[in-house]
Order: structure tokens, then sequence, then C-alpha cells
């Protein structure tokens, strides 16, 4: 067992299950500076967390979890990290899938305990905000599910209807008021308003299967990938109506803010990573040797920490050079990650 540290700061990107020991895992390339940051990954395929050096790529330690865990968050403390029971590899996948929320102990390295969310099922996309309120959405049932107080909850205490098809994920407000969630079959984006059911959601159609958005540091932007569109997508959060469309190509799985003024967008198809200006102009390519799932970002230097679904492996990116800097090896499909930055 590895020995405790205390978390300066956590960046996410939420059954009976034991903490196992693993031995450490390959690197390619790594520098060998002694560093504390620690990268938790989903590996879905593996069905668990594992723990890694964010440098060197050693394995420290891993997190048995029911079939198919997904998408995950942490506290602001880097306390508790939620992982949303998926249940099913992929969202092509038919099946009822998974009810429930695990909640991980970051500090003492262990599953603490199950949330049941029944009858609400294929929880999928995850959030929290500013006050360290959990939010989890039912892709089956198209419901935003809250918990007031995550880390003591035993049920949801909120829920919405978002009046999408096959809701996957949603981008959050930093004060939880206002949730944009994606509807695959629905092809829609939906504003709901997690504390107040009373209030209609709006929704937008931004394209084709929207799957991955972000909103501006502003938050007056939602940035949309929609995927079988081949676009990347501008919507004015406030009245809900498309402000550019910019055709990528490929597959944009995923959106993020790197900064004030870039974006950073994963295309499974390319097996790229490329970053786009906020007015949508494309500014740089990096091809990558995987299909790129999620990406972390560290929240006080320039690097990216891309999960590789088919190499399983994480590539770290410089994204001053826009290199990879060195790979490490996971667990089976690793996905969506957090950072725990020392």
């Amino acid at each position: 067992m590895t020995t405790r540290r205390t978390v300066i700061k956590a960046v996410g990107a939420g059954t009976v299950a034991s903490g196992l020991s693993t031995p450490a895992s390959g690197v390619s390339g790594a520098p060998r500076a002694a560093r504390t940051d620690v990268l938790v990954v989903v590996e879905k395929s593996n069905h668990s967390v594992s723990f890694y050096d964010a440098v060197t790529g050693e394995r420290q330690e891993t997190i048995r979890l029911p079939e198919y865990p997904h998408e995950m968050v942490v506290d602001s403390r880097g306390r508790f990290a939620y992982v949303g029971h998926y249940g099913v590899r992929m969202a092509s996948t038919v099946g009822e899938g998974g009810s429930a929320v695990f909640v991980v102990d970051l500090a003492e390295r262990t599953l603490a305990r199950t949330i049941d969310t029944r009858p609400f099922n294929r929880i999928h996309g995850m959030g929290i905000d500013r006050h360290d309120r959990l939010y989890a959405l039912s892709e089956e049932k198209a419901v935003l599910l809250g918990f007031d107080a995550p880390s003591t909850d035993t049920a949801p205490t909120r829920a919405v209807p978002t009046q999408g098809v096959k809701t996957h994920l949603f981008a959050l407000s930093r004060d939880g008021e206002r949730a944009y969630v994606t509807g695959l079959l629905s092809h829609t984006v939906s504003l709901v308003r997690p504390h107040d059911a009373s209030v209609a959601p709006v929704l937008v159609t931004p394209g084709l299967l929207p799957e991955s958005s972000c909103l501006s540091r502003d938050e007056k932007t939602l940035f949309v990938g929609a995927r079988k569109s081949s676009a990347l997508v501008a919507v004015d959060t406030r009245t809900m109506k498309v402000r550019r469309t910019k055709r990528v190509g490929g597959d944009p799985l995923r959106v993020y803010m790197i900064d004030d003024e870039r974006l950073l967008v994963t295309d499974i198809a390319a097996k790229t990573l490329t970053a786009y200006s906020t007015d949508l102009r494309p500014l740089r390519t990096l091809h990558l040797n995987g299909t790129p799932s999620a990406v972390t970002l560290h929240p006080g230097r320039p690097l990216a920490y891309a999960s590789l679904l088919d190499t399983n492996e994480i590539a770290v990116v410089d994204l001053n050079r826009f290199t990879v800097t060195h790979t490490f090896a996971t667990h089976s499909e690793p996905d969506a990650a957090v950072l725990l930055a020392r």
C-alpha cells in the first residue's frame, strides 16, 4: 500500500469491491523527475479505477468495480470521486445497464459505498458544482439526478426531466443552476434547471449526434461536438440559438476549454487532438497512435492527459509544443480521469 498524501487540488473532467495493489505499469520515454501528481483513471473494460503516478506512469493501486463504470468527477477537496455505473460498454450496446453511483474514497483508495439510483438506469454523465453538489444523468430515463450532500446521501435528493432522448453527457454551470444535456437520439441539447423542475427545458438542435459539450469561461457560449455532422458548434447559452457552426471532419467526440481563448477536441476517427480558437478556427492538430476518448487538463501546467481506448495508454501532451512527451500503460479501455495535483 502506498503512503497517503494530502490532496491540494483535484481536477476532473460518480456493490461490493476492494482495493487491490497492482504492479507498476510500463512507461515510454517518461521523464524521471520526482513528482507526486496522481492521475485517477476509469478503466471501463477492466471494470476498475486505478491510481497512476502522473509522470512516471507507475500504477499504484486498482479498485475493482462492477461492470462498465464510465464517467467520473471529484469534489473540491479531492477527498471523494463519484463514478457513474453505466453498466454497458458503449452507447450503442443494448441493455438495462447500471443504476448506481460509486463513491470512491481517494485518501483511503477504496470504494467507500454505493448510492442506489433505481429506477434511474444507465448512469453516464456526471457533474459537480462549486458547492460540491453532485449531478448524475440517467441516459435511459432522460432525467438529471441531483445529490445535495453526495458524501452522505443514500439516494438522489432531486430529479429533473430533460426532454431529450438517450441523454448521454452534460455541461454544468459553476453554480449548478444550469445544465446543458446532450441527447444522442433526439439530436438535441437541453437547457435544464437542476434546482427548479417547474422550469421547462429549452432545446436546440446543434447537429446530428451531439455528445460532448463544454462552457466558455464566461459561461455565455456552449461548444458542442456534433459527431455525425462532423461539426463543432457554438450555442448562445441565454437564447439557446446556434451562433456558429464549423465543419471539422472526422468524429469530434469530446470538447474541452484549454483556457479563455482555446478549445481542445478529440477526434476518434482521425485519432487526433485539435486546438481551436473560440471562434472555431483550427489552430494546431496532433496525430496520436491510439484513439483518444477523454482528456484531463492539468490545473497549473500546460499538460493534457489523453486516454487512448484501443492501445490502453495515457498520452501526456505538452500543450505549448503540442507534442506527446511520453505515454504509459493502463488496464483495458482507459476513459474518464481526474488529476490529483499535489
